[in-house]
């Protein structure tokens, strides 16, 4: 099979390429780099350089790689950024999305799959309690606003031009290569923080010095485990969380990250940031039926810090 990932140089979308070379298949990576590193690209894909909010430029690449899935894990994924600059969410997120759904009707794409967000479109989540895919749609972002749409957007593509889709909705993904100098992705920033000999900050849920947001954490092999089942037409046309289903404080999550690296941990305390969701937690029963078994938070926490240990280790030698 030929398969393209979108945002295939960033976090999750270069993993997502990495399984799917590992599985014998033919991908293509289309991205702009404007946060995404060559570095993440594994060997053997085709790299496209475009924007994706250029229409022509997205036109022309599926046009001349014809792959017949897509991935679509391109985005602006800050909350905090489309709280200050929407109108830039919505142009990559919605707009962009768009020009890919239309270049995939133009060029006889099959399948396409989304990284939407579970994290943020349910909204606020009661303690003690998990979100399942029919859980109302309450976001309260720009970001989660632009997420829901283009979900909604894709079901229209589904009906009236007869593409296959499905819909992942991702709690918070974490993992190796994901971005420390970031505004997104939490785990990456407290790992960076630690090699630098910095405090970790722990935004409040309601007032400064609290635990902070309660957060469900996957990691990002689960995430690539689903985006290849779903790619492969293994979850139907269907929305499907990706997520674990257990809250994890950001101070109960800096005090893992500590006891795993051996490293002594400092606090610094900081209000709540606009946008930001008290609890989100998502049930991850659907998923975890189709699947099978998920990282634990430690395993996979584990793994992550051997991953940043070493680049900060070969950066040094270097």
């Amino acid at each position: 099979m030929k398969y393209l990932v979108t945002g295939g140089a960033g976090f999750i979308g270069s993993h997502v390429a990495e399984a799917l070379i590992s599985a014998g298949h033919e991908v293509g990576v289309l991205d702009d780099f404007s946060t995404g590193k060559l570095e993440n690209v594994p060997g053997g894909c085709r790299v496209f350089r475009v924007d994706i909010r250029d229409a022509r430029a997205v036109l022309d690449k599926l046009a001349e790689f014809r792959p017949q899935g897509v991935s679509h894990q391109a985005a602006q994924a800050s909350v905090s950024l489309s709280m200050r600059d929407p109108k830039a969410d919505v142009m990559t997120n919605v707009v962009g999305s768009l020009n890919l759904f239309d270049a995939c009707v133009a060029t006889g794409v099959e399948r396409v799959v989304f990284a939407s967000t579970g994290g943020a479109i349910y909204g606020e989540v009661p303690e003690g309690q998990t979100a399942d895919e029919s859980w109302p749609a309450r976001p309260q972002s720009p970001y989660a606003i632009s997420k829901l749409s283009v979900e909604q957007l894709l079901e229209v593509y589904r009906t009236q031009h007869g593409l296959d889709t499905a819909v992942l909705r991702y709690a918070n993904v974490y993992g190796p290569r994901q971005d420390p100098h970031g505004e997104a992705g939490v785990v990456a920033i407290f790992m960076q923080r630690l090699l630098d000999g910095l405090p970790l900050g722990i935004n409040a849920r309601v007032t400064a010095g609290d635990a902070g947001c309660v957060r469900d954490y996957v990691f990002v092999a689960d995430v690539v485990q689903a985006n290849l089942a779903a790619l492969a037409g293994g979850l139907g046309e269907r929305i499907v969380n990706v997520g674990t289903g257990i809250g994890t404080s950001t101070r109960e999550l800096a005090t893992k990250i500590g006891a795993i690296s051996g490293r002594r941990v400092a606090f610094s305390s900081s209000p709540p940031r606009a946008g930001d969701l008290k609890c989100s937690v998502l049930n991850a029963t659907l998923s975890r039926s189709m699947l099978g078994a998920q990282h634990a938070l430690d395993a996979g926490l584990t793994r992550t810090w051997h991953w940043f240990e070493e680049r900060a280790q070969d950066s040094k030698s270097g």
